[in-house]
């Protein structure tokens, strides 16, 4: 076992989208090599109404997938295919762009006024880029839960997690998307493949992840005191990106905490990317908005 180094922790920015939406991005539109096959993390959580109603209306994506996650309110959407439908807590979207896709995004809060969520872009390979969109709709009551004997809960969203699986499936990256909450005081290990790309996004209360430039030659070493090994102290709205290894070790807080811990299999191809379109070359991207232009953009 080997556990991954905390490469770097970032504090996800206040940023608007769509008409106006108040929302804060732990990654996007810089550097994709680290976070490859994942291209940007948005997290749209707000209390006010008036800083989300206006929504993210019809705009275009192509050569990506989006995966949205609500936690509070409700999302609804429609596309140019004709598809529409409503989002609730728990429940899940994975959209494939691929050649083409129009579509919009339309919050609301609930009876309290409250909206939080998550959208998470993955970038798809060249092969697959104008691949015909689809849609997985996934209702939280289809989303597996466990519960360790610490009280430790995990929800698998995709992929595979302590002898449960995901229902989203035929995802080009091949990722695994949890959502994990530790309880206060709890200390865990948890696995991740040693070929992929990973990070750890907090959005309830603290805790500490251990760093692997200390002593880590035996599993019963990590046991000890937190003297034994640096750590990183984070809370809400902090992300954890971390360096190769099989394993991530998290002492939780006082409070507990709560993250989503996401990884993927890098594609390791060449970004073009303008705003909701994502190509390998200039030239594609080029061609898209072109095709965007002369309303010849939707391909099925």
């Amino acid at each position: 076992m080997s556990l991954r180094p905390v490469k770097r922790v970032i504090e996800s920015k206040p940023t608007l989208e769509g008409a106006g939406v108040k929302l804060r991005r732990a990654f996007g539109f810089g550097q994709t090599k680290e976070f490859d096959p994942f291209l940007l993390l948005d997290d749209f959580r707000n209390e006010n109404p008036e800083d989300y109603l206006a929504g993210f209306p019809w705009h275009p994506h192509r050569g990506i997938e989006t995966i949205t996650y609500v936690l509070a309110g409700t999302v609804e959407h429609g596309d140019s295919l004709g598809n529409k439908g409503k989002m609730g807590a728990g429940d899940v979207q994975w959209m494939t762009a691929g050649s083409g896709i129009l579509h919009q995004e339309m919050p609301k809060g609930d009876n309290v006024g409250r909206m939080h969520g998550f959208q998470l872009w993955a970038n798809l390979p060249s092969d697959l880029k104008m691949t015909d969109p689809r849609y997985q709709d996934i209702p939280a009551r289809e989303i597996p839960e466990v519960t360790d004997d610490d009280g430790t809960k995990v929800r698998v969203i995709v992929g595979s997690f302590w002898g449960k699986t995901g229902p989203v499936e035929g995802v080009a990256a091949d990722p695994n998307y949890i959502d994990v909450f530790v309880p206060a005081g709890k200390r865990k290990a948890l696995k991740v493949e040693t070929s992929r790309h990973a990070f750890a996004y907090i959005f309830q209360g603290s805790g500490k992840f251990r760093d692997a430039s200390g002593p880590q030659s035996v599993l019963t070493e990590r046991v000890g005191s937190d003297e034994d090994y640096p750590v990183r102290t984070v809370g809400d709205h902090s992300l954890v990106l971390f360096d190769r290894g099989d394993e991530v070790v998290v002492q939780a807080g006082d409070e507990g905490i709560r993250f989503l811990l996401v990884s993927g299999k890098p594609i390791e191809e060449p970004v073009a990317w303008y705003g909701p379109i994502v190509m390998n070359t200039q030239e594609e991207l080029q061609q898209a908005f072109s095709e965007l232009r002369q309303g010849k953009f939707i391909k099925k």
